[in-house]
């Protein structure tokens, strides 16, 4: 029976249909709720179970660029990459444990507004809101939809850029329509989706393989023919392919020693000088990303902050890291089974075939995830794996594209137009999420150059994650720290970052067997790792920033009391400069939020007095109005809306003491697995 569609027959295309078809339910059922107001529109009436938070976090970080990246980099040299997964799980406890603490009790909305609060100013959120933007259109967006339209590519056989069309429409959906309630909860039906899907290719691959170890033996073995007739060591051609060679015989012998797979492959610590990842940079580089990335990036907190209290919050972080132990099976194993199975064409070594097979010269290890899923699974698994890789891009960018709205809008619009009312906001977050799209579409050539995706998101993350996450580390647990110093240590580390990215971006990507070039400039770029540079560019911005704020006054003690890691349980007025306090059975309340709430309950209020107006619109109206978010609530008092949304980090005594075991079983996982394949 021949193909329906590229390589896909009638029944993968009747699963992928009755993929959309369910998840799109599931979408416009979650968008009925929390989505007519600000609050519920972005943190989903911060109402969210630890399931959800947790399912949620781990899909908005496995996008398609983790299928992708991570098979691809197992292809390419072994499992090393997954010290980027299991590192994440101290982390995310870390995010649990000391940064959510403060960012509920200051009531924040998105990470740059957090810093409003401890500095002062709108200087800071404006800042950090485009650097955010930024690293989520050069790494996030860009990069998932070129891995995504690899996917579709490889299955369907249509144009890249029309596959990131249908991809984009599909998330926009979601976004635009839903806010976060409805990304949550498609979040969670997709998570399960990915796992089912992975798992059962997991299995498939190491029957095909022949098991682990047979696995680990093959993949050094996996050496592509046409490098096998460079060396004189013969050629035996994959019993995939046809009788016939598929290549024609290499003539350049300068390509004798590419695509010969490392021989520390099985081992996750490398040495200071390995070109990969050296385990300097591992241990002190890949912490600094890892902090930025799960402690202050606004696509992942923003999971957190909708939750319904904090002890679900510390759940769902502990949910997420135990879901990080699968990406080493489900993604990089069978990513180094796909070398093994096409050695040709996964590890191609000459950069004339690679052309060929994947439409790029340096590497094609990326198709390593589509080739077994393509090649190996039997007719309608091949269509529910398709669907999984969708789902797995649509989780991410649907909160990627909701957390990028998120901060245009309140941190950004909101200091353009102060008296902006709900309904403008919610418009003006959508429309901003076109604007990213189309950026993000723009920069897809570049990713496209770069030889393995993961390596690509990662270096950039390098370039220009270290100044924020020194300037986070600093304001949460250094109450000296002013904000003259985080102008200081942001704009440092800014410039001397772009330096080095803008310096990258423009050096081509030299293929196995090419030189990179031989100007002191190219040498002094390549022979400093990006995960060290990471680590000097910290170290600066931090230096800069204790210079800086040891140099100039202090800011006042009550101005950043409830703002910092050691005083985040303090009653005290914080840093939100109002000389306002919230009264609840006649106490006062802390008031870390205190403005945040009364312009909130002022949204609020202003939804109330225009229900009148919106109740009687003709049908249409109501449906564009509707789409944008803007309906009717029940009237509310507005210190009731104040009452209901303050915030509070008590927690009960059992289950702080239930998450701290579990967090300790958790760490002690992930000892074993360091380790075990250290």
């Amino acid at each position: 029976m021949g193909h329906l569609v590229g390589q896909l027959d009638a029944a993968d295309i009747g699963v992928i249909c009755a993929y959309f078809v369910g998840i799109m339910g599931v979408g416009i059922w979650a968008s009925c709720w929390n989505r007519g107001s600000v609050g519920g529109y972005f943190l989903a009436g911060r109402s969210m179970n630890w399931v959800l938070v947790g399912a949620s976090l781990f899909a908005s970080n496995i996008g398609s660029g983790h299928f992708i990246g991570l098979a691809g980099s197992g292809a390419a040299s072994g499992i090393a990459i997954g010290v980027f997964e299991i590192s994440a799980i101290l982390t995310l406890v870390i995010l649990g444990w000391v940064f959510v603490p403060v960012y509920t009790i200051s009531g924040v909305y998105t990470m740059p507004e957090y810093l409003k609060r401890r500095f002062g100013g709108t200087g800071l959120q404006f800042y950090l809101a485009f650097m955010a933007l930024f690293l989520y259109v050069f790494t996030k967006i860009s990069a998932d939809l070129y891995a995504g339209a690899i996917f579709i590519d490889q299955a369907v056989k249509i144009n890249l850029y029309l596959a990131i069309i249908i991809l984009l429409v599909i998330s926009g959906l979601f976004t635009i329509l839903g806010g976060l309630t409805a990304v949550i909860w498609t979040d969670f039906i997709q998570t399960i989706l990915m796992m089912c899907g992975a798992f059962y290719l997991m299995v498939v691959a190491f029957i095909r393989v022949g098991g682990f170890d047979s696995m680990v033996q093959k993949y050094f073995e996996a050496v592509p023919n046409t490098t096998l007739l460079l060396r004189g060591e013969g050629v035996f051609w994959n019993s995939t392919y046809p009788p016939e060679n598929p290549y024609p015989p290499p003539v350049d012998r300068k390509y004798r020693e590419c695509g010969i797979p490392a021989s520390n492959a099985m081992h996750m610590f490398r040495s200071v000088d390995d070109q990969e990842l050296p385990w300097t940079g591992v241990i002190f580089g890949m912490t600094i990303s890892n902090v930025w990335y799960w402690c202050t990036d606004q696509v992942i907190v923003q999971r957190t902050l909708s939750a319904k209290n904090l002890t679900h919050a510390k759940l769902g972080c502990l949910l997420a890291g135990l879901l990080k132990l699968l990406p080493l099976w489900l993604l990089i194993f069978p990513g180094m089974i796909s070398r093994i199975l096409y050695k040709d064409e996964v590890g191609c070594g000459d950069p004339d075939i690679c052309q060929r097979v994947c439409g790029k010269t340096s590497s094609c290890t990326d198709i390593a995830y589509p080739r077994l899923v393509l090649r190996l699974l039997p007719m309608g698994a091949k269509g529910l794996m398709l669907a999984v890789m969708i789902a797995s891009l649509v989780s991410s960018l649907t909160s990627i594209f909701n957390s990028s709205s998120t901060l245009f809008t309140m941190d950004i619009w909101r200091r353009i137009r102060p008296k902006a009312r709900s309904a403008e906001l919610m418009i003006v977050g959508r429309i901003s999420t076109l604007v990213l799209i189309g950026v993000s579409i723009a920069w897809i050539p570049v990713v496209q150059s770069s030889s393995a995706l993961f390596h690509y998101i990662q270096s950039v993350t390098s370039y220009l994650a270290p100044p924020v996450c020194a300037t986070f580390l600093m304001a949460l647990f250094w109450s000296r720290f002013n904000r003259p110093g985080a102008y200081g240590a942001l704009m440092s580390g800014l410039v001397i970052g772009l330096i080095r990215f803008i310096w990258e971006s423009i050096l081509p990507q030299a293929a196995c067997g090419t030189s990179q070039g031989n100007s002191t400039a190219e040498m002094l770029i390549s022979s400093v790792h990006y995960l060290h540079f990471s680590v000097i560019l910290f170290a600066i911005s931090a230096i800069v920033g204790w210079a800086v704020s040891i140099s100039t006054k202090p800011p006042p003690p009550e101005n950043v009391e409830g703002l910092t890691f050691w005083s985040r349980y303090h009653n005290k007025k914080q840093a939100i400069w109002s000389g306002e306090t919230v009264r609840s059975g006649g106490d006062e309340q802390p008031n870390s939020h205190v403005d945040h709430l009364h312009a909130y309950a002022d949204m609020q209020m202003d939804d109330t007095a225009s229900e009148r107006t919106i109740k009687y619109k003709p049908w249409y109206m109501k449906i564009v109005y509707w789409i944008c978010g803007i309906e009717t609530n029940p009237k509310e008092d507005r210190e009731t809306v104040i009452e209901e949304l303050t915030l509070s980090i008590d927690e009960r005594p059992k289950m702080m003491l239930l998450t701290d075991i579990c967090a300790a079983v958790l760490l002690a996982a992930v000892c074993f697995m360091w380790g075990f394949f250290a």
